[in-house]
């Protein structure tokens, strides 16, 4: 069969590594990908070009669509393709609000007695700034919409929620996307994030992973797409992944099929551990980043047939490898704020892989093209033992001033 993986990142590229694996992909295409995906065509059409995409799926004889990104599944990208008679592996553009609109989430949960934050929904600055004075801090205030992962503040200051709003509401730093703004009590504990394969009511939960978004050593500074992470997650009980499986990831499915929203794809619940339980910090109806390039290396399971399963109705019996994997994101000085391209990808050897990410050039000299350039990840039978592998590798950069990385992960 062949396969198409849109998107351009190292989740994508996560997968088109994963599904080269499988002996019944004949061609893998990538699109637009990037010049760091050796294992794949890549076919310079934007994510977002749906036309394009569905005619290059006619072209190319593609019996296989995975989307990686959330921006075409905003658009509708399953909707077209299913009008068209194509498999794709995505939700519809109805099941994807529950990613699409923080405020739609939060009610929905709501709803559906899904452990969650509390939380309130403003479109006038004035009124968003008066809640935040009358709950305190620490406080955390979201853009409604898309923002590429940039658009959540969990300020410890009324002064930093006070900016947020303005940023958000004031001076559209996302513009429609944060036209209205979710400002949520802080939730204390740790965070996991949780994936799952999911058609309709048939829910198939992955590991678990623990990603660090903020920019800095000891999660410190802003928050970013990813500064890498590690799975599985040992700090979460057998019963706390039982009652997130029934009472999170389950309740969603069922609640999305009562609100004609049947859901068809990957399911993220990025989840904190309260004293009171798991509570959900956000959903996004995709694979996850970085995530995908930590749990995927770990899967014994040929992922072309895991689809082809879940998408016949069929349990895909997930199996894991018994080990640790952990991934470190080398990302473009000054990032998630203004940061250079063009710089050198430098070399990176050892006993560890790599997904490319925000990366253009050619086979010869690739280049940043992004803010987060590559993960480099191992795997070993504990995630320290599986970190200290990666940091060695990236020891061999530690001169080079074009980039930074965190070096705590996993530790």
């Amino acid at each position: 069969m062949n396969v198409l993986v849109i998107g351009k990142g190292g989740r994508e590229h996560a997968l088109v590594q994963k599904l080269s694996e499988s002996p019944m992909v004949d061609e893998l295409y990538a699109a637009p990908g990037n010049a760091g995906i050796t294992e794949a065509t890549c076919v310079d059409i934007v994510e977002t070009d749906i036309d394009g995409l569905i005619a290059l799926v006619h072209s190319k004889d593609i019996g296989m669509t995975i989307v990686g990104p959330e921006a075409p599944l905003e658009l509708g990208i399953a909707d077209r393709f299913h009008e068209a008679g194509l498999k794709v592996f995505a939700p519809t553009q109805k099941a994807a609000l529950l990613e699409g609109s923080k405020s739609y989430a939060k009610a929905f949960m709501q709803r559906h007695e899904i452990p969650s934050a509390a939380y309130a929904t403003f479109s006038d600055p004035e009124a968003a700034k008066d809640y935040i004075q009358a709950q305190g801090v620490p406080i955390v205030v979201k853009a409604d919409g898309l923002a590429a992962g940039k658009g959540v503040v969990v300020a410890e200051t009324t002064e930093e929620a006070i900016e947020a709003v303005d940023d958000m509401l004031v001076n559209k730093r996302f513009a429609d996307a944060g036209a209205t703004v979710v400002i949520e009590e802080f939730m204390e504990g740790k965070e996991f994030s949780l994936m799952a394969f999911v058609n309709g009511k048939d829910v198939y939960p992955m590991i678990t992973a623990r990603d660090h978004k903020r920019a800095y050593n000891q999660d410190k500074g802003p928050n970013t797409g990813g500064m890498g992470g590690y799975a599985p997650v040992p700090d979460v009980s057998a019963e706390d992944l039982t009652f997130s499986y029934e009472h999170i990831l389950q309740k969603t499915a069922d609640g999305l099929i009562a609100e004609g929203r049947s859901f068809t794809g990957v399911l993220y619940a990025g989840l904190m551990m309260t004293q009171e339980g798991p509570k959900v910090i956000e959903f996004n109806t995709r694979f996850g980043d970085p995530e995908t390039q930590i749990i995927l290396p770990l899967m014994k399971n040929d992922l072309l047939q895991v689809f082809e399963d879940v998408l016949a109705g069929k349990d895909p019996e997930l199996e894991w490898e018994d080990q640790a994997s952990v991934g470190v994101v080398l990302a473009a000085n000054g990032y998630p704020e203004a940061y250079k391209k063009g710089m050198p990808i430098p070399q990176i050897n050892g006993n560890v892989y790599t997904a490319y990410a925000g990366v253009a050039g050619t086979d010869e000299q690739l280049v940043a093209n992004g803010g987060r350039v590559l993960l480099v990840g191992a795997k070993n039978d504990t995630a320290p033992e599986a970190a200290k592998t990666v940091y060695q590798a990236l020891k061999q950069i530690d001169n080079n001033t074009d980039y930074f990385y965190r070096t705590d992960i996993g530790l």
